[in-house]
């Protein structure tokens, strides 16, 4: 487990190898920008995180549009800013893409730099020899670093285990070890296809910070009518977790997160297998991780444009 120390509110975490301390719970930004979620209620609802001890902010640069970026940034004015670890996501595949597409996440948050920029969805084996191309993402990411833009570089995906294994892989071809990496982990995911079980451990070997997503899934997992709210989130905080980023869409549900912090306490081995015993069943498809079974999630898949264009020296394999 990453070492861990408490305040009244919040348990704080040590992300990897960074050394830097985050909160256990981390503030999604998706929701913060969806429709139905008010401007003025999206800054309460990070303000108000902030000020209860949440400081890992996460984000990216396709959430809704980009303002899920720009309220972010408008809430971190007044000081918020210096209180927060401030997460971003890049989809670009090519280093002009992903320069391109880090400058529009600096300017829409508001900052000089970014403390950590991932890049987005690596769901396809292809993926991570674009990233690490000489012309790639990760090149762009390292010049952006060196300059000051950001300080520590990660990659998150959803799909499936293997790719997250074959990234780590290329990273370790390529002498480059990241300092973390997003996934879903949940009381379904341990059933099906599962990155607690192939990825986890090879994070924890190499102490990557681990940031898990999808703990409820959007709430998917909620209708499998297997598991509480509460539940779903101590499973994911018991994990070799840094960070369990959560989406916050309402001050509702914002107490939810403060309170599973709260009444948090590790679990033992025969309180786990109680807890998945619950979901077996339901999770043995994949039906409730829609993520991995099929391209609802998938932004990049729905805008391939984003990824940019293949190096020239790979376009010019093809005929004609």
């Amino acid at each position: 487990m990453s070492e861990t120390t408490s305040n009244s509110q919040m348990l704080y975490r040590v992300l990897g190898s960074t050394n830097e301390k985050v909160s256990a719970i981390g503030l999604g930004g998706w929701h913060i920008g969806l429709k139905d979620v008010d401007e003025q209620l999206a800054i309460r609802i990070v303000r108000t995180a902030i000020d209860r001890g949440i400081t890992f902010m996460d984000n990216s640069w396709d959430y809704n549009g980009g303002v899920s970026e720009i309220r972010m940034g408008k809430a971190l004015r007044d000081g918020y800013r210096d209180k927060v670890f401030l997460m971003t996501k890049i989809d670009g595949r090519s280093k002009k893409a992903a320069k391109k597409q880090l400058d529009e996440s600096l300017q829409r948050l508001q900052v000089d730099y970014i403390d950590l920029v991932q890049h987005h969805e690596i769901i396809r084996y292809e993926d991570p020899y674009r990233v690490f191309d000489p012309e790639g993402a990760n090149a762009a990411l390292i010049e952006a670093r060196e300059a000051g833009k950001l300080r520590y570089i990660g990659f998150t995906g959803h799909k499936d285990p293997h790719v997250h294994l074959q990234m780590l892989e290329v990273a370790a071809s390529h002498k480059f070890k990241f300092d973390t990496v997003q996934m879903p982990l949940n009381v379904m995911d341990a059933h099906y296809r599962s990155f607690e079980k192939l990825v986890l451990p090879e994070l924890v070997k190499q102490n990557i910070g681990v940031l898990g997503m999808k703990s409820l899934a959007n709430s998917i997992i909620l209708r499998s009518k297997t598991v509480e709210a509460i539940e779903c989130l101590h499973y994911a905080l018991n994990l070799p977790t840094s960070v369990v980023i959560t989406g916050i869409d309402s001050m509702e549900i914002l107490e939810q997160a403060l309170t599973a912090v709260q009444t948090f306490q590790p679990m033992n081995e025969q309180q786990v297998r109680s807890l998945l015993a619950k979901t077996t069943k339901a999770a043995s498809t994949g039906e409730f991780e829609p993520f991995k079974t099929s391209s609802i999630f998938d932004s990049t898949a729905q805008n391939p444009d984003w990824l940019g264009e293949e190096p020239q020296r790979i376009q010019q394999l093809m005929p004609g």
